[in-house]
Formats: structure tokens, C-alpha cells, sequence
């Protein structure tokens, strides 16, 4: 039909490349032992439950499902409405509405669709896999810079398991300023004072230099 390349879907044909495009990141990703996902909800910042955008994104599971996965729900809900309403106007009408106002209707259609099937993931998946574990039980535990050089005031990425032994990327800067990280090094993370971890060099290191892992 013709209104699949008219200029009133074209919001949802961008949302459609975008869901390809995280799904190709991915891949890569997984080729690479490099999470996105991961790496995405290190860079975040922590809300504040007390303030209004902490209540909204809490209602919409972030801190429960990845970041990543929540977008895709967006973009997929907000997508299918878009597509579904516009394709419903022309049939019964002759016309569909411009693409900017048929986005307006879309929007709440693709936060609630976050909601409800992110609820749902939430129930379903592994709760290990699903549940959010505490930024600060990272601090003690021992990781390796796995991208880039940390120095402070520029932070690296970083790989860390956790307590159920699943692997996470964060984000770190050395704690001493005159004490850079080299990539493939162990580091103590020592707290996370911010956004980023601070780490020192580990000074017990439990494995040998690690430069050419990402």
C-alpha cells in the first residue's frame, strides 16, 4: 500500500531502523563479549524516587530491565500504534493525519506498551537476569578495564561480575588523580561517588595483563 512510503509513517518507519539498528548493535556486541545494554545503564545516572521523572521511569521498570530492552518496547509500541492508526484513518476516511500529530497519539501508546509488557518481562525472565543488583555491591570487587585508558575526569569501561557471577560494564576513573588506569589492567573498586567508579590499581592481582580484551 501506498501510505507504507507516504510521508505521514515516516516516524514510524525511523523507529522500526532504530529497533534494527539496537538489534545489530547487539550482535556486535555479542561477537565482541561487549554489552551495549550494559555499558548504556553504567552511563545513566541514578534518579531520585522522590522526584518526578524517578517515579516515571521506575513506572516504567528502568532499574528492573535493562535500558536497552524498555527502548525497544517503546519504539515497537510506538511503532505498531502509529502504524495501525494511520492505516485505520485512510481506510475509513481517504486521509491520514501528519505525521508530527499521528506521533502525539503514538507516544502514550508506546509508554504504556513499556509498562505493560515490561511488567510482564519482569515476571518472566530469570529474576537473577532481570532485577537490578545495587551499584555499590560493585565496590571491593575486583575488574579489568576493558576499553580505553581511565584517567580522571576521563573514565574507562570496565567488566565486573557480580555476586551471581554474571558480567557487567561500568564506568571508571582512577581514584588518585596522579594513578591512570592502562587498559587490560586490574583494578579495586574502591566507591562511586557519581555517575563513574573510582578504582586503584589492585594490589593483589588475581590474573595477568589483559591488554587485547574488550
Amino acid at each position: 500500500m501506498s501510505w507504507f512510503t507516504a510521508t505521514a509513517t515516516w516516524p514510524f518507519w525511523v523507529a522500526l531502523l532504530l529497533i534494527l539498528g539496537i538489534a545489530v548493535l547487539e550482535g556486535i556486541g555479542l561477537l565482541l563479549a561487549v554489552s551495549p545494554s550494559n555499558a548504556l545503564d553504567a552511563w545513566l545516572p541514578d534518579f531520585d524516587d522522590a522526584e518526578w521523572l524517578g517515579r516515571v521511569l521506575g513506572w516504567l521498570h528502568l532499574g528492573r530491565l535493562p535500558s536497552l530492552v524498555l527502548l525497544l518496547l517503546f519504539l515497537t509500541g510506538f511503532a505498531l500504534f502509529g502504524f495501525a492508526l494511520q492505516h485505520l484513518l485512510l481506510t475509513l476516511t481517504g486521509h491520514a493525519l501528519p505525521a508530527v500529530i499521528a506521533s502525539l497519539f503514538a507516544l502514550p501508546a508506546g509508554l504504556a506498551g513499556t509498562r505493560s509488557l515490561g511488567g510482564v518481562l519482569v515476571h518472566v525472565l530469570p529474576r537473577d537476569e532481570s532485577s537490578a543488583v545495587s551499584d555499590q555491591s560493585f565496590v571491593g570487587r575486583s575488574a579489568i578495564i576493558s576499553a580505553g585508558h581511565a584517567r580522571r575526569g576521563l573514565a574507562a569501561q570496565a567488566r565486573v561480575k557480580d555476586q551471581h557471577g554474571r558480567t557487567h560494564y561500568l564506568m571508571v576513573e582512577p581514584d588518585l588523580e596522579e594513578q591512570p588506569l592502562a587498559e587490560g589492567s586490574e583494578v579495586l573498586l574502591v566507591s562511586k561517588p557519581g555517575s563513574f567508579y573510582r578504582g586503584i590499581p589492585h594490589p593483589h592481582p588475581t590474573q595477568p595483563s589483559d591488554t587485547t580484551s574488550h
